[in-house]
């Protein structure tokens, strides 16, 4: 079991989940006001009528407010979705945070992850263990504050960093055979 208690976006999202009651789906989402939760519902209902296991929330898809996304967001996006593409052979267009899975699929992953490599390990390891995923178009906003990721310099290369090492890590990583 991960420890839950600590700083970390991977480990927050665990806490969060470690609190809820029994669900069928999970929802995951920043606190930055910048996704519009009236797309939840959109989100939520491939999965509860049985045709998704995975959504994700595509702020590239959506119409987004001018200088909501940074620019090294636009590019890491593209490069880290291109990665996954090549190796695993999924299509997505964003690592956007706004998404839900199953509860049932969420405990297959193993999300390990603390910090800034969860929405990619996430979104390789429902490739990888072959999810039934559909990408939402989501509306996209600036965001309340100041993000201590794409907002500076050094948080969006130590972001940067992290999420190509863990689709290096996961490229390299065997598959594993599961068991039914």
């Amino acid at each position: 079991m991960v420890e839950v208690d600590g700083p970390g976006y991977g480990r927050a999202c665990l806490a969060a989940i470690a609190a809820l009651p029994p669900v069928d789906v999970i929802v995951f989402i920043d606190g930055d006001a910048a996704d519009d939760l009236s797309a939840m519902i959109r989100l939520v209902e491939p999965i509860v009528d049985g045709r998704a296991d995975f959504t994700l929330g595509s702020r590239v898809l959506g119409r987004r407010e001018s200088g909501a996304l940074t620019p090294q967001q636009v590019f890491g996006n593209w490069l880290a979705c291109s990665l996954i593409r090549l190796v695993w052979g999924e299509r997505f267009t964003d690592l956007g945070p706004f998404r839900a899975v199953s509860c049932r699929e969420f405990e297959r992953l193993g999300m390990a992850d603390l910090n800034f490599g969860w929405t990619v390990e996430m979104q390789i390891k429902a490739a990888r263990k072959r999810l039934r995923t559909i990408e939402i178009p989501v509306d996209y906003r600036r965001r309340i504050g100041v993000s201590k990721v794409s907002g500076t310099l050094g948080g969006a290369v130590r972001a940067g960093v992290k999420i190509l090492w863990v689709i290096g890590r996961e490229a390299l990583r065997p598959p594993r055979r599961e068991t039914p």
